[in-house]
């Protein structure tokens, strides 16, 4: 616990590495509304863009600049000094020089060597701060760089001004455990702030970045709903909530708007907001399973480890075949409808073989219908006597 920082900081990437992701194109309209929600929020800072791709990407950015923001608004940028007079151009107050440091992007991207890596990093980056701007420089490729250079990457960095290196899991190559001992060795080695920027390519994007946090990271690079390149970025729900009920660390994020976000982000990239998404998924608080309905409305605590209002959701018992009493009679309640036991008891079976009828929980019309035809047939029932 003693690595931690005492500060941690939320860098969104969603108008940049989340927009990159295949077939992803936001409108100018949807990058400022974006931006002006995760600033709304609370996030420290965000990479909105690309300015060297010119024309809308570029009047995108200083549209978001001119927005008047309170984030740091930060844009990449190669580890060139053209791109990063694109940047200052755009009025941004910070910017991310992004360079490969692995051997295998080296030589068979770059085809250069490790020296011309450094100088034109350090080039880019003493250009940057003779401008007055903020600067992270991006290793891409981290978690396949020999770690002696970049130690030597990091530290050539650091003496050119640099604010901090994003350590970037460019393929997702990691696992929690590797994370944690790279960064706490790079960490060791190099005063320098340290932002994680992990990739989900096996599914660990976001215990990795909290691995780095762990071992000493203080910024932490996510997109919302984890857009991104491939598998996608960490998210940013996911990272803003596993930190606080996981790890105890509390970024001040108002996190009751995350659905109404990332609803909007899943709109704006045509990209589905999946049920079962960790999080702001519609499933994450709705309850069939008897054992677990039954808990919940017992005690909430038993199967939820937050409110759903913390991230703008809603409670769900839902109706259907893993269903047991106490779910059917509190779905009643809902309808103003008071059922005992006996009854709930006598229209499970009714429930479980709708459910599996039709292949999925039922509508609360269908759990209605079921009751009435019961009582008919209970009535009817009676008469026949």
């Amino acid at each position: 616990m003693s690595n931690i920082a005492k500060k941690i900081y939320l860098v969104d990437t969603t108008l940049r590495d989340g927009e990159q992701t295949a077939g992803v194109v936001f409108a100018n309209d949807e990058k400022v509304r974006i931006a002006k929600f995760l600033d709304e929020i609370g996030v420290h800072q965000l990479e909105v863009g690309i300015p060297a791709m010119g024309g809308d990407e570029k009047e995108a950015i200083k549209a978001i600049v001119k927005a008047g923001l309170k984030a740091s608004i930060m844009a990449w940028n190669r580890a060139v000094i053209n791109d990063v007079q694109e940047s200052i151009d755009c009025g941004v107050d910070a910017v991310a020089i992004s360079i490969s440091t692995s051997d295998i992007h080296i030589k068979h991207k770059l085809q250069k060597s490790r020296e011309w890596v450094i100088e034109s990093m350090v080039q880019a980056t003493e250009y940057a701060k003779k401008h007055g701007l903020y600067v992270s420089v991006n290793a891409e490729d981290a978690s396949r760089t020999d770690p002696e250079f970049l130690i030597e990457f990091a530290k050539a960095a650091k003496s050119a001004g640099a604010d901090r290196l994003r350590f970037c899991d460019t393929v997702g190559i990691l696992d929690p455990f590797k994370t944690f001992d790279k960064i706490k060795f790079l960490k060791d080695n190099v005063d320098i702030d340290v932002e994680m920027h992990t990739h989900n390519d096996f599914g660990m994007a976001t215990a990795n970045a909290i691995a780095g946090i762990m071992a000493g990271a203080n910024y932490v690079g996510v997109t919302v709903n984890g857009l991104g390149e491939r598998a996608g970025n960490a998210a940013l729900e996911e990272v803003v909530m596993a930190l606080k009920y996981v790890e105890g660390i509390d970024l001040n994020i108002d996190t009751r708007r995350f659905r109404e976000i990332s609803e909007y982000v899943a709109m704006a990239s045509g990209r589905q907001l999946p049920s079962w998404k960790a999080i702001v998924g519609s499933n994450m608080f709705a309850h069939e399973s008897g054992i677990h309905a039954d808990g919940t409305i017992k005690d909430p605590r038993t199967y939820e480890v937050f409110d759903p209002s913390e991230v703008g959701l809603e409670r769900q018992i839902v109706i259907g075949k893993h269903s047991g009493t106490a779910a059917i009679r509190k779905k009643f309640t809902e309808y103003g409808i008071d059922i005992d036991e006996a009854t709930a008891r006598e229209l499970l079976p009714r429930v479980r073989a709708a459910a599996v009828s039709l292949k999925r929980s039922l509508f609360d019309k269908e759990l209605v219908y079921i009751y009435e035809d019961y009582l008919r047939e209970k009535e009817e029932g009676k008469k026949a006597q």
